[in-house]
């Protein structure tokens, strides 16, 4: 294993076994402002997306230590950032609540924030590229009263998806709405696209291929305890979202139900399998889909993927410590959940671990032929982080930009009195191959 120091102009020469090239790895940071740290609302992976680039403009935005939203943007290749403390504020204290942002096809910033089964707070930029937000609205009108999960993709055509969860733990379904840069307006999608049937939830992720296409996969959950999570779903729409379809091309009949959905992986309840992690496609659009659940007593990340017309398994066996998962609200867990990036023939997982000092960590291997490697791209820990990493940028650059800040998370929705910390954008160029 390879442990890397992160100082600020460093490079490094790697080179691993015959199944992984060398590579000359850069990391620098850049530092933004003082965030919020007394739970991990700043760093949930389901923020999707804390830090988004539009053409050569980065934007990101967090929470400060009194609640205020803050946005912040700057010209790649630049340290400084242009910082604005917003009119808005968030319930902090709740780490549900979290900011998506996303910049549509012309310039426009949009921001959803402060949910967790509550009504919709959204607004966009006045401007194009600008970090001045107009008022809140509404979007549709519609299934707009409790909201959870929001969370903005963009489509190659230029339109933007909001995704989100109406109703409550346990008893939610996914609505979709779409928004037209010509009109500047919202339309609902799908009102229920996977329908609960006031038993369960479903908990998702998703992305966007090169001919856009729509990747969805998720697991189900009948209550609040995390322990009922099961099985990892699949769903494709290839019309932005109108129509949906089974990895083998059968035709959903909308909404999807437990009983029709596809199972990539089957993974019975009490497995220790968390929700909401990272879904990414192979150059050939081949969806990978990673998680963490229990190989024997141990949690392991896993990646289930498709490929020559079937459901594969890619395990790592680099975790020695166990823990079982279960209870509801935000979890104080050993370990984060993970994203997962591809560079051609190489896999990425980012997350990070307590047994790795709670530092954020990089494994990699050769998809074909499995040797994992570890590498700690920060020696300091950062608490209960979760990863997330500027995706537009790394699918125009192949440059991993990710947002960190160091939090703190107490067990079922606890909050400590902690100082504020730095957020950071962290950037990896030339990752090791």
């Amino acid at each position: 294993m390879n442990h890397i120091k992160p100082y600020k102009y460093l490079t490094f020469l790697l080179c691993f076994s015959s199944l992984i090239s060398c590579s000359s790895l850069k990391i620098s940071q850049s530092a933004i402002g003082q965030g919020w740290s007394g739970n991990s609302v700043n760093t949930v992976i389901f923020r999707n997306s804390a830090v988004t680039t539009h053409k050569n403009e980065q934007f990101t935005a967090y929470y400060d230590n009194d609640g205020f939203m803050v946005l912040a943007k700057r010209t790649h290749g630049q340290k400084q950032w242009q910082v604005v403390k917003t009119q808005y504020k968030g319930n902090i204290k709740d780490a549900h609540n979290d900011i998506s942002i996303a910049v549509d096809a012309t310039g426009f910033l949009h921001v959803s924030w402060d949910h967790h089964d509550t009504r919709l707070r959204y607004a966009k930029s006045t401007a194009p590229l600008s970090l001045e937000l107009g008022a809140e609205e509404a979007m549709t009108g519609i299934q707009e009263l409790k909201v959870t999960y929001p969370e903005f993709h963009n489509l190659p055509n230029g339109k933007l998806l909001f995704c989100y969860r109406s109703g409550a733990s346990g008893r939610g379904n996914m609505v979709i709405n779409t928004y037209d840069i010509a009109s500047q307006k919202w339309t609902q999608l799908q009102n229920n696209l996977l329908n609960g049937e006031e038993v369960r939830s479903a908990y998702w992720q998703m992305c966007i291929d090169s001919k856009g296409y729509i990747h969805l996969s998720w697991v189900w959950r009948e209550s609040w305890d995390v322990a009922d999570n099961h099985d990892i779903c699949y769903a494709i729409s290839k019309d932005g979202g109108v129509n949906w379809e089974q990895s083998t091309g059968e035709k959903y009949s909308l909404p999807i139900t437990m009983a029709t959905a596809e199972k990539a992986w089957e993974i019975p309840k009490n497995s220790s399998l968390i929700n909401q992690t990272a879904i990414t496609i192979d150059d050939n659009d081949n969806p990978y889909i990673t998680n963490y659940w229990n190989s024997g007593s141990k949690p392991q990340y896993k990646v289930v993927y498709r490929n020559s017309g079937k459901w594969q398994l890619l395990d790592t066996d680099f975790r020695s410590g166990t823990f079982s998962l279960g209870g509801g609200g935000t979890k104080s867990i050993p370990i984060s959940r993970p994203e997962i990036l591809i560079n051609k023939s190489t896999l990425y997982l980012l997350f990070r671990d307590m047994e790795r000092g709670n530092k954020i960590t990089l494994a990699y291997t050769k998809i074909a032929e499995p040797n994992w490697q570890l590498l700690d791209l920060t020696t300091e820990s950062v608490g209960q982080w979760e990863p997330n990493y500027d995706k537009e940028w790394w699918a125009e650059k192949k440059q991993l930009h990710i947002f960190s800040q160091k939090v703190t998370q107490i067990d079922g929705e606890g909050v400590k009195e902690v100082a504020p910390e730095p957020v950071k954008i962290i950037e990896v160029k030339n990752l090791p191959r």
